[in-house]
């Protein structure tokens, strides 16, 4: 098949789906209803940072909605923190899972960014990593682009350069159960950053497809009509118009239905950690902004303010559409009463963080070396994304 034959039956898939029906508007003054917070420390990237419980985060005003009616999650910018102490943070999780067969937008007017910072938008499976991973958003400290992933079991393989997307794979034909995932990174502006702020944020939109994963971003003067003109209660009725994705995994090199179950939507933001924290990373954009060039020492450590003035999403929208195909096949956990709900083409789970007795933060020299011999070739093309549950 020549890559303009390939080409042709890529764009004809993404404009075979006539239209996606509306299933949840997370937006407004109910943005939060159907979201778990984690309550706990990050032990999943080792980020310096604890990730509140509902009632803390809103009582600390590190979740909430703002004068103009947006939902915004934050790192605290306000604390002063002791040495060996972590910074409060938010990561929430949706109480719902959408089947393949969805598509997702977020539409938001700020990323967190700065120092030591890694925000995160992204999808999981209810059985990580067996059950897969998107991630949307993703990018740390002062990066000035976004980029995007799969995680999966091993057979999953992004085609490669330049085929069927817009963006930059950083390695063709990568097994996408390694470590670093199939990551594409973005090549249009203002992606991240304050590029992202400047423009008046931007929207990506993600459809999760028989016929394969495929991500789009925007930038806000370049936002489609088809979305533009949405609503919180109307379908979405073309998406042909929509071009090349940034990033596209077709169904050709990954089986969707073999390597993916029902998705939850996760929005997170740790600091340090296993990408945004070691050396190889941090030091060539941040290292000279502080006094010791250690990424906890000179970030988390202290006053909150100016360094996480910028450590915000602020979202206007997610939304959640379905065609109302089928879900993954795999069963996922029975919900507790009253833990959740069940939507077209969505099933419920309950999200249950992992948790350890008791917790002993790791040593000051531990925070500041590369804990992830798999990253240290990498970094130079600013590949990062992490194994995360």
């Amino acid at each position: 098949m020549t890559r303009f034959t390939y080409l042709l039956s890529i764009l004809s898939v993404l404009s075979a789906v006539a239209s996606y029906d509306l299933v949840h508007d997370y937006s407004g003054q109910t943005f939060f209803d159907g979201w778990d917070f984690y309550g706990n420390w990050d032990n999943l990237t080792l980020g310096d940072v604890w990730w509140l419980d509902e009632q803390d985060a809103f009582s600390q005003g590190l979740a909430q909605i703002n004068s103009a009616g947006r939902a915004v999650l934050r790192v605290d910018n306000a604390t002063d923190v002791a040495y060996n102490q972590k910074r409060n943070s938010i990561r929430v999780t949706t109480q719902a899972s959408y089947g393949i067969g969805s598509l997702w937008i977020i539409d938001l007017v700020h990323i967190p960014y700065g120092c030591s910072v890694w925000p995160a938008f992204w999808t999981k499976g209810p059985l990580w990593p067996n059950d897969g991973e998107i991630d949307i958003i993703e990018a740390v400290n002062v990066m000035p682009i976004n980029q995007m992933a799969l995680h999966t079991t091993p057979g999953c393989f992004h085609p490669g350069a330049g085929d069927v997307e817009t963006g930059n794979p950083i390695q063709a034909d990568l097994d996408c159960s390694q470590a670093p995932g199939c990551v594409v990174q973005e090549t249009k502006p203002n992606s991240y950053n304050t590029g992202l702020a400047a423009a008046g944020g931007g929207v990506w939109a993600t459809q999760f497809d028989v016929s394969g994963v495929f991500i789009w971003f925007w930038s806000r003067p370049d936002v489609p009509a088809s979305i533009a003109s949405a609503t919180n209660t109307s379908s979405i009725t073309d998406i042909s118009q929509w071009g090349l994705p940034s990033a596209s995994y077709p169904a050709t090199s990954c089986n969707i239905t073999e390597f993916f179950t029902a998705q939850q939507l996760v929005l997170d933001i740790t600091l340090c950690g296993d990408w945004a924290g070691i050396p190889p990373v941090y030091d060539p954009t941040c290292a000279s902004q502080g006094s010791t060039g250690l990424c906890y020492n000179d970030n988390v450590v202290g006053p909150g303010s100016p360094k996480y003035d910028e450590a915000y999403f602020e979202i206007n929208y997610i939304r959640a559409y379905t065609t109302g195909g089928p879900v993954s096949p795999i069963s996922t956990p029975t919900s507790m009463p009253g833990s959740g709900y069940n939507v077209p083409g969505t099933t419920t789970t309950t999200s249950v963080p992992t948790t350890s007795a008791s917790y002993t933060p790791p040593s000051p020299a531990d925070r500041n070396v590369g804990q992830v011999s798999w990253m240290l070739p990498l970094v130079g093309v600013g590949l990062g994304a992490v194994l995360v549950l």
